[in-house]
């Protein structure tokens, strides 16, 4: 405890300066969704790509629009509908301060956009020509190595009899990570490009394959790939005459609240709560790299003033279904033909919006699940149909929304929801979802507490209050349940989850805050007995943090979170994390750098803690520390000339408490510690 102090104690010493605009809030969505989430491979990095994409080039609030402001994910549609009506009726902004006179638009608020807005009176027109595109666009490539540096079982040597007892105990690939991206971009108006991937242990090139075994070489079916093993391409043209938007290649698709259309990830609950309504931006190009949350085909928006028609075709394969199992009960792993189409009507007015979704999606086998009690209402079968309607206005203060959707076999889905601003210092999010437990759509992104869109119903209530200009209070209560059973929990549950922050910042220099979240859920017990029944799980996460400045040039960030997780059995399993940052960054020079030193210790992996890290731009990481240990990482930016950009990461957990990491796993390391390096190099011309 000597130590957590002397960590933070110092750090109230500073007034002065200004701090300038961050991704706090966007870090603290992303470390929830990894805390919800069950899938330890998730990739969020497509969340990332439009705010990585508005710091390179920040959107005029002079010459924007209400879908461009909403792709932000940083305004409410209030906040949104006082700044437009604000340039409509006094005139074009002179500087980004005068945000300050528009209700909605606090000092915080406006910290948060600066590095993804500006000011100015240069208009790009979408009216050019191939030589103005040319001359004006930007084209960039970007390529990415990592690996762990460690020796991982996986990757090790072995023998033909081994091999064949145990055809999985072995990568064909290397152990490197490679990126690569082409990307031309014109203003909003225009973009193409291709992304190519390879990740750790697929192969790059087949003659480099380190198993010459003609028998395995004939088991893996002719399925290794010369190159990369992902490649995704996109051409995308944006708001010219009556073509509000044109997709060829890779693109997303996303509607409504997420009930009927929403082929990406989505931000789920958070500190943010007037987030739990989403933004859909429409077609949008892909050009991320998780292999499976997107649409492949074309697609198109036409619009005619207030009113849009969008339809769209998809045709891409789609890895692990499982269909039915051999003779011997083994599993059959498949890779089917996913074909979907779909569109979307729609009136967007200045206060009233409405939409219908429709979309059809078939594959070309039966998706068929291992029946179960817990899963047999789900979708198990080759085609499904969705239709929904959606609709979001603006009366006051008042911000109403909510989907209702359907599906082919009857199922049915609701939400509906309203945000209130009752006063510059208060707001208030109400919002209920109703999704039954036979509603099946396998592209949908709803409001929920589970993975899925379905089996759950739940009233959330947030409040954000600012009693002065340096305190804000947030707080919402979620309370949920599930009326069928799920799986590990064989009866119907109920949960809830509760969140109060406080932030205060007494200076332009210094942010702080303070969290506590309190989350108990059903679960089967874990005490062997005649019957099954439920018991309640109970996890509380206390979180204080402070970033604050030094100089201009120096930045410094602290945080310390305990964690506690109540079994079934009353006992209490507890860990910590506590971490430093230094951020250098100074105006006009070409280095900067972030380091951050942590140490954790937990009693498992249930109490875990997760934290966001700063990472080469368009990737990510957001560790779960656990065990007990430290961690360390560097984070090198360095631009070589103006066109050149070069970034270069080092990482290293080391656990005192172990001798192997992940026993068991392919990754498996004879040893403590894990290391990671990361280069990228970005070229503009």
């Amino acid at each position: 405890m000597i130590f957590l102090f002397t960590f933070s104690f110092p750090l109230f010493t500073f007034s002065q300066d200004t701090v300038k605009g961050d991704d706090s809030e966007i870090q603290q969505k992303l470390e929830n969704m990894a805390e919800n989430s069950t899938d330890e491979e998730a990739d969020y990095s497509s969340l990332l790509e439009g705010l990585i994409y508005f710091k390179e080039h920040p959107i005029n609030l002079n010459k924007t629009n209400r879908e461009e402001l909403q792709s932000l994910q940083l305004l409410t549609d209030i906040q949104i509908n006082n700044l437009l009506t604000h340039i409509e009726k006094d005139g074009k902004l002179i500087t980004i301060y005068e945000l300050q006179g528009i209700n909605g638009f606090d000092l915080q608020t406006i910290q948060r956009l600066l590095p993804y807005v500006k000011v100015s009176d240069n208009f790009t027109s979408a009216h050019f020509t191939l030589k103005e595109m040319f001359s004006n666009g930007q084209h960039a490539v970007v390529i990415r190595y990592g690996r762990v540096l460690e020796d991982q079982t996986g990757f090790a040597p072995i023998d033909s009899a081994a091999l064949f007892k145990s055809q999985n105990s072995r990568y064909i690939g290397s152990p490197d990570k490679v990126y690569a991206r082409y990307r031309f971009i014109y203003g909003t108006n225009i973009s193409w490009g291709i992304t190519a991937e390879k990740d750790q242990g697929e192969l790059f090139f087949k003659n480099k394959q380190k198993f010459n075994y003609s028998w395995y070489e004939n088991s893996l079916n002719g399925n290794q790939k010369t190159g990369f093993d992902f490649y995704s391409a996109h051409f995308f043209l944006k708001n010219v005459k009556f073509v509000r938007s044109l997709a060829i290649g890779d693109y997303q698709a996303t509607f409504g609240q997420g009930l009927t259309i929403w082929s990406g990830q989505a931000f789920g609950k958070s500190p943010d709560i007037m987030s739990v309504k989403k933004s859909a931006g429409g077609i949008r190009p892909y050009a991320s790299v998780d292999e499976n949350r997107f649409m492949r085909g074309a697609a198109t928006t036409l619009g005619y003033k207030q009113f849009e028609a969008t339809a769209f075709y998809s045709r891409k394969r789609v890895d692990a279904n499982v269909s039915d199992t051999t003779d011997t009960g083994e599993a059959l792993a498949i890779s089917s033909l996913q074909e979907t189409m779909g569109g979307n009507v729609a009136y967007k007015g200045k206060q009233f919006n409405v939409g219908v979704s429709a979309m059809s999606y078939q594959l070309d086998v039966d998706y068929k699940r291992a029946l179960s009690y817990y899963n047999q209402f789900e979708f198990s079968s080759s085609k499904n149909f969705n239709v929904g309607a959606d609709y979001n206005f603006i009366v006051r203060n008042f911000n109403f929304f909510g989907e209702a959707s359907m599906s082919k076999n009857g199922g049915k889905a609701f939400v509906n929801g309203v945000l209130i601003s009752m006063d510059p210092r208060l707001s208030l999010t109400i919002l209920h979802r109703y999704y039954q437990r036979d509603f099946q759509n396998l592209l949908s992104n709803g409001f929920a507490e589970s993975s899925s869109t379905a089996n759950e119903k739940g009233l959330y209530a947030g409040l954000v209050a600012k009693p002065n200009i340096s305190t804000t209070i947030t707080a919402y209560y979620d309370r949920f349940e599930f009326p069928w059973l799920k799986y590990q929990v064989n009866a119907p549950s109920y949960g809830n989850d509760y969140m109060a922050q406080f932030n205060y910042t007494p200076s332009k220099k210094v942010d702080m805050y303070v969290r506590i979240r309190t989350r108990d859920k059903q679960k089967n017990t874990s005490t062997v007995d005649v019957m099954d029944y439920l018991v309640t799980v109970k996890q509380s996460n206390y979180r204080f943090n402070i970033s604050y400045t030094i100089t201009p040039s120096v930045k410094l960030k602290n945080r310390i979170e305990l964690i506690d997780y109540k079994l079934d059995n009353n006992k209490t399993q507890k860990g910590y994390l506590v971490y430093q940052d230094i951020t250098y960054s100074k105006m006009g020079k070409p280095f900067s750098f972030t380091l951050r030193y942590a140490l954790f210790e937990s009693d498992s992996y249930d109490a875990r803690i997760y934290a966001y890290e700063n990472d080469v731009p368009g990737s990510y990481s957001i560790p779960a520390y656990y065990d007990r240990g430290s961690r360390f990482y560097i984070l090198l930016d360095y631009n070589l000339t103006r066109r050149i950009e070069l970034w270069l990461r080092y990482s290293q957990t080391y656990y005192d408490n172990k001798k192997v990491i992940s026993a068991g796993a392919l990754t498996e390391i004879q040893g403590n510690t894990k290391s990671e390096i990361k280069a990228q190099v970005k070229f503009k011309f």
